[in-house]
């Protein structure tokens, strides 16, 4: 992958498992948060599937779409594009109805300081939402924050782990999704949470900023010295195809690779590819932020870009300066303050 083009065309080629699951889906898809850093890819990524299953199935792509070009760009892949501020009321009852919501709109970034703006998109919006398509099928994205860091030996934390969030954007995400499982006790709402963490394509990621901090020789930190990663398109494809598992009450999925990165090693294989030594600073701790997502690759495979093939692709992409979203995932954060 050398342009953008190319990694958009990577991300949005669904697998055969996807063009099944959305050849059955009953009902038109409203992805809400279109416009964000998912939400893009996994719009073309549906409707390329859809067209693969040949049905006549609708995507609606709902965002303010700050990004200039974006919604015209939807809309010429054959999306039905509705320019909304979803936090204002009479907007968010205007979207189009549709039988399957896609929930992406979260805060995160920034958040230190604003932290009741965190809590209205978080946790507020997402009840009103719920209010607004009660009965739709919706699957919300959520992370892997909710979960405490447990032993880097462990595994990581399954789905009924106990839930421990550190700092008030993990709270704020674990509020999201108590709101979704009381609308869904109240109103029957079949809904599906996903935590996801961390996922990565070309141009954000947590391999991203380790290979950025090599490339460019700033220290990389190992503290907090492993995560979980996990290929873009593969964590759209499982958020589409849960819409078949949503549930009252709520079904719940971990979203992640199948391996527990080490920090140290995967900056050593940047120097080794960028023929540069990398900083290293800190001592690894025994604990991290880590999930087991052996379920969603039970019902969903496993993902189809290897963890290597994806530190070759984001060295490439590194070394040939190529854009990037400049959103740094703060994996390293232990206190919650993002």
């Amino acid at each position: 992958m050398r342009t953008v083009a190319e990694l958009e065309e990577r991300l949005s080629l669904p697998r055969p498992q996807l063009v099944a699951d959305l050849g059955k889906l009953e009902g038109d898809i409203v992805v809400l948060g279109a416009g964000g850093k998912l939400g893009p890819s996994l719009v073309r990524l549906a409707l390329r599937a859809i067209e693969a299953a040949g049905t006549t199935t609708k995507v609606i792509a709902v965002s303010r779409f700050t990004e200039s070009g974006l919604a015209d760009s939807l809309r010429l892949a054959g999306a039905e594009v509705h320019v909304a501020d979803i936090s204002s009321d009479a907007e968010l009852t205007a979207v189009p109805e549709a039988a399957n919501v896609v929930y992406l709109v979260g805060a995160k970034f920034g958040t230190a300081g604003r932290e009741h703006a965190t809590w209205a998109t978080n946790t507020y919006l997402p009840g009103r939402v719920a209010s607004r398509f009660p009965d739709s099928r919706i699957v919300a994205l959520s992370t892997g924050n909710v979960y405490p860091f447990v032993p880097v030996g462990s595994g990581g934390a399954i789905e009924t782990s106990p839930l421990e969030p550190v700092g008030e954007y993990a709270m704020s995400c674990l509020g999201r999704e108590r709101i979704l499982a009381d609308a869904s006790d109240r109103q029957g709402t079949p809904i599906a949470l996903i935590r996801l963490n961390y996922a990565v394509e070309m141009r954000y990621g947590v391999l991203l900023d380790i290979a950025s901090s090599v490339w460019h020789g700033e220290p990389v930190d190992v503290t907090t010295g492993h995560a979980n990663v996990v290929w873009q398109g593969y964590a759209n494809e499982v958020t589409l195809r849960a819409l078949h598992h949503a549930a009252s009450p709520p079904f719940v999925l971990n979203v992640t690779g199948p391996e527990t990165i080490s920090v140290r090693q995967i900056a050593q294989r940047f120097g080794q590819i960028f023929d540069r030594e990398p900083v290293i600073t800190g001592a690894e701790l025994p604990t991290a932020l880590l999930s087991n997502a052996s379920e969603c690759h039970r019902l969903f495979g496993y993902p189809d870009e290897t963890l290597g093939a994806m530190v070759g692709d984001v060295a490439a992409w590194v070394s040939a300066g190529l854009p990037r979203h400049d959103k740094p995932t703060k994996f390293q954060r232990r206190d919650g303050r993002f």
